[in-house]
């Protein structure tokens, strides 16, 4: 169980459809703020940190033309509200694909 205000690193990064589908958001809202063309391919990492609801910081891979990049989400989520922003969203490195 995750300590209120503390950041952990919950197991379970893969096939995990709560995190794939707040990494698809994240995704969706930059490519609406940017006019991007982003693809979002896979959750790399994730931390949470609970806050009045919880911040999750995702680690993803995303795709733009035949260019692979990381970047680094922050999703706040209040469920009981109804509530999900995404707070930031940075490139991390980016790699050309082969």
């Amino acid at each position: 169980m995750a300590t209120v205000g503390g950041v952990s690193e919950p197991k379970g990064v893969e096939n995990n459809l709560e995190i794939d589908s707040l990494a698809q958001f994240a995704v969706d809202e930059h490519n609406k703020k940017q006019n991007s063309l982003l693809e979002f391919k896979r959750v790399i990492s994730r931390k949470e940190q609970v806050v009045a609801g919880t911040l999750h910081f995702i680690t993803l891979e995303a795709h733009h033309g035949g260019e692979k990049k990381t970047y680094e989400a922050k999703v706040w989520v209040k469920p009981w509200m109804n509530f999900k922003e995404l707070q930031a969203f940075e490139l991390v490195d980016a790699a050309t694909s082969a």
